[in-house]
């Protein structure tokens, strides 16, 4: 009996006229974000184990995959089965996000860096998660970060280049939603949520779209978290928008946090802001000002980030600021035309079975010298499905090659899909 030879669960192939999708609109961002002026970088595929469980991946730490120590024996093993401490039986592991890794580096490299630094990550990363539709356990991450600007400006630089990213991949419709992890703070602090809870009260918060302000209050409760007036708060706030800012503002409001996002608003006129009070990102390390990509026909985000100014510090001793931007990047693709790919001048060569080899290379070279992608192809009795075959992979014509023909001049090309 065969055995199955599909890909692993959770991770796919991509055949070419995918693959040179995925290519153009990862062009489009790279480009886009170097306009902006970040400048790229790259970090291996594995960290240490300790360091990609020391607390700062928060939820993602449990679907980091392991990889065991070299030479580890059976008693290893039992021991480890017996004491239930598997981790001890690997040194590293694959990253599940790109901002540990970045963290590292910026620790490791900081000397050659300069004082604000503007980087651009995009790379795999891997989770252990239960693979379903829209979750993978290898997929792409496009990272914009800027360590060492503690003022607004970074926030400003990051939401600017990543909506300059969505209009330049042909996006539409797209809103970025803000909130600060001060504002919910302060509000836990009004319903008198004890400084303990505030993790899982935000996490009660972030569930608000799916149970609504009653189930988030009742859940609340739950946690001992004295309901009366949670669900009237949350309804008078949730859809407010800017109108919480601009009008009598709430005496719980953090004041410095929302005179930030309406300076954060001011300097941004071009793009879709949407202030979202109830707004909580599940990464616990956030401290202050978190966003989100909308998009008006789906249910989930496109991507996010916010200020993170306590993570490097953990590498350093000394703190250091810090934001990023991440573009959820197969979620976005998923979005972008089929032929979304780029329609750069390439060709087929359909030549006749016994054509010279030399005669052929001959004329391909001149073509690509030209700048022209070309393919070479024997003609097939199907003509019809070759040629078919040839336009979904991205070539835009053809040309029969006679065995009269010996240069590139001389051949007559016609459009493919015409």
């Amino acid at each position: 009996m065969a055995q199955p030879v599909t890909p692993p669960r959770g991770m796919r192939d991509f055949l070419p006229a995918d693959k040179a999708r995925r290519e153009h609109a990862l062009g489009i961002i790279r480009a886009s974000y170097a306009a902006h002026g970040f400048d790229e970088i790259e970090t291996p595929v594995m960290e240490d184990s300790a360091r990609l469980h020391s607390g700062l991946g928060g939820d993602n730490e449990k679907l980091a995959f392991a990889v065991m120590k070299r030479g580890l024996g059976a008693e290893d093993l039992a021991a480890a089965a017996e004491s239930g401490d598997t981790l001890a039986l690997a040194d590293l592991g694959l990253r599940f996000d790109l901002t540990v890794p970045l963290a590292r580096f910026y620790a490791t490299h900081r000397a050659a860096l300069p004082g604000v630094f503007r980087s651009i990550q995009i790379a795999p990363v891997w989770r252990a998660e239960r693979p379903q539709k829209g979750r993978f356990r290898q997929f792409v991450q496009c990272d914009i970060d800027i360590i060492g600007e503690a003022g607004q400006l970074a926030e400003i630089e990051l939401i600017g280049a990543t909506a300059g990213t969505l209009d330049a991949l042909g996006l539409t419709g797209c809103s970025i939603r803000i909130n600060d992890r001060r504002i919910l703070q302060a509000l836990l602090a009004h319903w008198g949520v004890a400084d303990g809870l505030y993790e899982r009260a935000l996490i009660t918060i972030d569930k608000l779209d799916k149970i609504g302000t009653g189930g988030v209050a009742d859940e609340l409760a739950g946690l001992g978290i004295e309901a009366n007036g949670i669900a009237a708060t949350l309804d008078d706030i949730a859809n407010a928008g800017w109108e919480l800012l601009e009008g009598e503002v709430p005496a719980w409001l953090d004041r410095e946090a929302y005179g930030e996002l309406l300076a954060l608003r001011a300097a941004l006129p071009g793009v879709e802001l949407v202030f979202d009070p109830t707004l909580v990102r599940g990464m616990g390390y956030y401290t202050g000002t978190i966003f989100e990509i909308a998009h008006p026909d789906l249910g989930y985000s496109l991507g996010g980030g916010g200020r993170y100014d306590g993570m490097i510090g953990r590498f350093l001793g000394s703190e250091v600021p810090a934001c990023g931007f991440s573009i959820g990047f197969e979620r976005i693709v998923d979005l972008l035309p089929a032929d979304a790919a780029s329609k750069a001048n390439a060709v087929v060569l359909v030549h006749e079975k016994d054509a010279d080899a030399a005669q052929l290379m001959a004329i391909k070279r001149q073509l690509v010298a030209s700048g022209t992608r070309v393919r070479l192809e024997k003609r097939a009795k199907n003509f019809k499905a070759l040629l078919e075959r040839a336009e979904a992979d991205g070539f835009t014509g053809f040309a029969l090659l006679g065995n009269d023909v010996t240069d590139a001049g001389a051949l007559e090309f016609k459009p493919l899909g015409g």
